[in-house]
């Protein structure tokens, strides 16, 4: 990042005097100069600058770890059961008829995934598939159990909405009991809102630390600088010449960095394939890994090298008024 006095074509900037053509290719000159030269300078300190990068590219990458783990909570708590079937018990004596007229009614609700019916005999069935009740199911004279409606919600449906709809069957006609799983859907859905607040409370965070990773070190390249900067401020250098060599660095740091960081997300996402597969197994099949999405992946060094920008940019700024 050679902050030489002279652009590439021989002088410190296009003067107001400049035709406006020429100002702006004098201008474009110096920012592909800058880029490249900034380039070559992180190149010359290869240790230096890849361990820089390499802090910034942990620091982002911690939180994208975060959002995958969330993603597969989500996606373990819909395995186990997250949107489990919500069994609305008849009243003893209601008719199959009436019960799958109270069952279509159901299906057509848009928080309503699937609808079944079980027939007390069916339900007597598995009784007697239970281990110590084929013994007294014998000794009935008849069959006690009432028509069950199972009602699946679908699974991006939120708990008060399935709460409402619960609410909502226990006023119906003809019911006797609902049977819900509402406080395992309240604490997965309070848990997935705290870590979505835990994520972007910490990719802030971690966003401001690599903001200071990049200005710290542009303040010390600038520093180990000062002469050549105050001369170029002597010979009528403007503060946006001298600084753009600089601002460049920062971008590359930031874009590396960000390319690390996206890779190492996807090194761990595959690292997680082959445990979640097996895990997958245990539920038939219903647990699919959630990966982070392309377009994340493609924004993080875009993001990052903004950040690098914004860094360099406000330790140049301060920088070059101590020096003037």
């Amino acid at each position: 990042m050679n902050a030489s006095p002279e652009s590439p074509s021989g002088h410190n900037g296009p003067s107001a005097q400049t035709p406006r053509p020429q100002r702006f290719a004098s201008w474009q000159e110096h920012h592909g100069w800058s880029a490249a030269a900034s380039l070559r300078r992180l190149a010359t300190r290869p240790l230096g600058s890849l361990l820089t990068i390499a802090v910034m590219g942990l620091a982002l990458a911690l939180p994208l770890a975060f959002y995958l783990l969330l993603g597969n909570v989500q996606k373990l708590g819909d395995a186990m059961g997250q949107s489990q079937a919500i069994s609305v018990f008849m009243q003893t004596g209601q008719s199959g008829q009436a019960t799958q007229l109270l069952a279509t009614q159901l299906g057509n609700r848009p928080e309503v995934a699937s609808v079944a019916v079980k027939s007390p005999q069916q339900g007597m069935e598995e009784l007697a598939k239970m281990q110590g009740f084929s013994g007294a199911l014998e000794l009935l004279d008849d069959n006690p159990l009432p028509y069950v409606v199972q009602l699946q919600p679908r699974t991006d449906v939120s708990a008060a909405a399935v709460e409402t709809l619960v609410a909502d069957v226990r006023a119906m006609r003809g019911v006797e009991l609902v049977q819900d799983s509402d406080s395992w859907r309240k604490r997965l859905e309070a848990l997935l809102d705290v870590g979505n607040r835990v994520v972007l409370m910490l990719a802030l965070m971690l966003a401001a630390a690599a903001l200071l990773v990049v200005g710290n070190t542009v303040r010390v390249d600038i520093a180990s600088r000062s002469e050549e900067i105050g001369v170029l401020l002597l010979v009528g250098a403007s503060d946006a010449f001298v600084r753009r060599p600089y601002l460049y660095a920062g971008i590359w740091y930031g874009l590396f960095s960000g390319i690390f960081a996206a890779a190492l997300a996807v090194v761990i996402e595959l690292g997680l394939a082959a445990p979640v597969a097996q895990l997958s197994q245990t539920y038939d099949g219903k647990l699919q890994v959630a990966g982070l999405p392309t377009w994340l992946l493609l924004a993080v060094p875009l993001a990052a090298a903004a950040l690098g920008w914004l860094g360099a940019r406000l330790v140049s700024a301060w920088q070059l008024r101590k020096a003037a």
